[in-house]
């Protein structure tokens, strides 16, 4: 069974926050924001001119938590009790995370998504990911709609430290590692096209990527920076649009979520996790360790972490255990994976990419 699920529009454009009001009031009058304190410092004030200018009546709640189900009805309520028709979502990843399971839990109503980083594909992505008021990851948030509208604004993207876009870039690039191993032991449309979308991703990024960084360190607006802007949110995300009952895992997003159990280590974004977790899958993936250093090189040039003492200084060999006991794998992986993904294996995996940094070096 084939099944895509995407938002309605998706549209990159400069200065566009200052047009929200106008596709907010497609929607609705009545709007409810939910936006991180940083991120509406420094949008807030054109979103309200824009919002006010198209007649839109509007609340703010600014929140700095995770997207915690228990705490995200008590926001579903309030926008309920304010009678709001569409709820907006202003900040980065969490937050986009966040609107959609307000909206959801309220109607559903119509969101529109504006992020204000490029370290996810939060903002288009079919789902929620739920954690516990400790950070850890729980489960995914099914959605039954999906966002009206995602405005992304580059000018406003560029303004956050460059850890969040190069985050993006391996969090993007992660879709075509984690499934295209897949590909050795199926041949489903869903996989097919599932990959066709991630290769994309994956091939936009490796030509633009690192020019991209370049022109975002300069704070420059430039081709590069656009198109990996592009693939970091909505090509990511459309790969992640497309969904099937086969249940495959992506190893390197399994491995965050265990990762997200140990405190110490939430202080690294969603992408650097995820980039660990690709180390491990290289380690899982190929035998020759040679095989691995592509992946490595361009993981260490991308500042993502690549052993546990990079991670936290608190991690022991009992943590790994618990970090290998917790990944959650679905069941039919293990069979369709063409490379062993065992808890046994991936505790191997853990304790090899103790010395990958030396490995890389060595190899330079």
């Amino acid at each position: 069974m084939l099944k895509i699920q995407t938002p309605k529009n998706y549209l990159q454009a400069s200065d566009i926050l200052s047009q929200v009001g106008n596709y907010v009031a497609e929607c609705g009058q009545d709007a409810f924001i939910i936006a991180g304190e940083k991120a509406w410092q420094q949008t807030g004030a054109v979103i309200e001119k824009s919002l006010q200018a198209a007649n839109v009546k509007f609340t703010v709640k600014l929140i700095s938590y995770k997207c915690n189900l228990e705490k995200l009805t008590a926001v579903a309520d309030e926008v309920n009790a304010q009678k709001s028709s569409v709820v907006i979502g202003v900040g980065g990843g969490t937050i986009m995370d966040c609107s959609k399971v307000v909206a959801e839990l309220a109607g559903p109503l119509p969101v529109i998504q504006v992020p204000t980083i490029a370290a996810t594909c939060a903002a288009w992505s079919p789902f929620s990911v739920l954690y516990d008021d400790k950070g850890a990851h729980v489960k995914s948030f099914p959605l039954s709609r999906y966002p009206e509208w995602i405005l992304v604004d580059p000018k406003v993207i560029v303004k956050a430290p460059v850890r969040f876009l190069k985050a993006g870039i391996i969090d993007a690039a992660a879709k075509w590692y984690e499934f295209s191993p897949y590909l050795k032991t199926s041949d489903d449309v869903n996989l097919l096209l599932q990959l066709q979308v991630a290769k994309l991703t994956y091939d936009i990024l490796v030509e633009h990527s690192d020019q991209a960084i370049e022109d975002y360190k300069a704070g420059q607006v430039t081709k590069s920076l656009s198109h990996t802007i592009d693939a970091t949110i909505a090509l990511a995300g459309l790969a992640n649009s497309v969904r099937d009952s086969a249940q495959r895992t992506g190893i390197a997003h399994a491995i965050h979520d265990s990762l997200t159990h140990i405190p110490d280590v939430l202080k690294w974004v969603h992408g650097e996790k995820v980039g660990y977790g690709l180390a491990i899958q290289a380690i899982l993936e190929y035998p020759n360790p040679q095989d691995r250093l592509p992946l490595l090189n361009w993981l260490a040039r991308l500042d993502m972490p690549l052993t546990p003492a990079q991670l936290s200084s608190a991690i022991s060999d009992e943590t790994l255990v618990e970090i290998a006991n917790r990944t959650k794998i679905k069941p039919n992986s293990y069979k369709m994976m063409p490379f062993d993904i065992s808890a046994e294996s991936i505790l191997n995996a853990l304790r090899e990419s103790q010395s990958l940094i030396d490995f890389i070096n060595k190899n330079q």
